[in-house]
């Protein structure tokens, strides 16, 4: 890869100015900081522009413009063909499984890796960063676009070439990890939000109530405050800490939730050396989530300058967005609750319409399988978008593992219905015309039942 990557940036030296084109979530934004930040050091001018999805009228679009060359960070492996046929110079730095092929196209896929858990779209980009420049300090961005990638998942911690990249992230003193407690908060919340806003796993008897987890640290002696502040995770002493995880583990297999659930709440967590304790920086999963809350409401550009350093008014700016983002998925889990989620045989799915942002449409998916769906089926999200209907798919490891590939069911059941799709085989996307939603669920239906077949 880095071999390739060389080549790439042999290109990339010829030009004056580049075009770079990105994702919008976590891993889109950090691909965007990584090679910014790299093309600002090298001395390259850029143009940004940010991509909810990446279609035939936006390659289009950029072909018009006439950029000397383009690069397209976390996208764009799947629009080969269309990149060529358009007459882009253009260098590919993704890691969504390939469709075409590319004279720049630097993609896991395409060396053995697997995109979809040993290296993201920002690791990839890293790659590329570092034959640009020397620019080794940016590895912890890369992570922060790996764990908002959900790379970490399937085995529980980082693997493949990700683990590569964090090792040397460690030996370079940028990045630490530990085993700890998996929930959402470790750095800015006080330790009761830590359970009341657990949602994945779901904490039975205490996510969503205040006072029942309040009431439960109480009984177990654990002191919430001191000089006028509530004490939050890394406040707490390691045998305070060590007494609430088995507190919690306990609680949860009384309540009769799954192991496989309870086995959820430790698991391997990434911190940011250089940002400042106590800031959502520090976690790279905290971090994570403040990009998906800026790009995916339109302000990619607040993402895009706490990335590259800015930690001024774009943090603040981020971290107001952050609270309307938390509070937007909670109304959407409520929402997928209280409306159910139809099963056909091999998916099941519900349509938000215009009720749910089309750009987070996909997180609550996710969310929803555990929360108010079915384990044994991968979950389908529509909702309302200017250019059609945004369609979100995601799954498990378990389905992976008997056959589900969401790439390849997506692109082909969106193709059905003159739509357009791709992705990893666990969490995969498309656009389709309104009108063709119940011939993709049908068409979508049948290709995943036959993947279920053949393993």
């Amino acid at each position: 890869m880095k071999e390739h990557a060389r080549e790439c940036n042999t290109e990339i030296q010829k030009h004056e100015s580049v075009y770079v084109v990105s994702h919008i979530d976590a891993d889109g934004l950090t691909s965007a900081g990584i090679i910014c930040k790299a093309l600002q050091r090298a001395g390259i001018n850029y143009e940004m522009r940010f991509v909810k999805q990446l279609d035939d009228n936006i390659i289009e679009d950029i072909a018009n413009i006439n950029p000397q060359l383009a690069i397209f960070t976390d996208l764009g492996s799947g629009m080969l063909d269309s990149i060529n046929a358009n007459g882009i110079n253009a260098i590919v730095s993704d890691h969504h499984q390939p469709r075409g092929e590319g004279k720049y196209h630097l993609n896991p896929h395409l060396f053995g890796a697997n995109g979809s858990y040993q290296l993201s779209g920002s690791g990839t980009t890293y790659i590329l960063a570092n034959e640009i420049g020397q620019n080794k300090d940016l590895v912890d961005i890369a992570m922060v676009g790996a764990i908002g990638d959900m790379q970490h998942l399937k085995k529980g911690h980082l693997t493949g070439v990700n683990r590569l990249l964090l090792e040397e992230g460690v030996k370079n003193g940028h990045l630490s990890y530990e085993k700890d407690i998996t929930l959402f908060g470790k750095q800015t919340r006080p330790v009761y939000k830590l359970l009341q806003f657990s949602s994945d796993p779901f904490l039975p008897g205490l996510s969503g109530d205040e006072d029942a987890c309040i009431g439960f640290l109480h009984d177990m002696n654990i002191r919430f405050g001191g000089d006028e502040r509530w004490r939050r995770w890394i406040d707490l002493e390691s045998a305070e800490k060590q007494r609430i995880i088995s507190g919690v583990m306990q609680h949860c297999i009384k309540s009769g939730l799954q192991p496989f659930k309870v086995e959820r709440l430790i698991g391997e967590v990434y911190v940011l050396l250089n940002e400042r304790e106590g800031t959502e920086m520090r976690d790279a999963s905290e971090f994570s989530t403040l990009l998906n809350a800026t790009a995916r409401y339109d302000h990619a550009e607040t993402g895009l300058a706490v990335c590259m350093g800015e930690r001024g008014k774009a943090y603040e700016d981020a971290k107001k967005l952050l609270g309307e983002h938390r509070q937007n998925l909670v109304n959407g889990l409520k929402l997928v609750k209280e409306n159910g989620i139809t099963q056909l045989d091999h998916i099941q799915y519900f349509d938000a319409g215009n009720k749910i942002k089309e750009t987070i449409v996909g997180i609550i998916a996710g969310m929803s399988i555990t929360s108010a769906g079915r384990r044994d089926k991968p979950i389908i999200a529509f909702a309302d978008s200017d250019d059609g209907v945004k369609v979100s798919a995601r799954g498990t490891q378990d389905l992976i593992r008997k056959g589900l590939n969401l790439s390849q069911a997506m692109s082909d059941a969106a193709g059905s219905v003159n739509g357009a799709g791709g992705g990893h085989d666990i969490a995969a996307g498309a656009t389709i015309p309104a009108t063709g939603r119940n011939e993709f669920l049908n068409k979508l239906d049948e290709i995943i039942g036959s993947q279920f077949q053949k393993n």
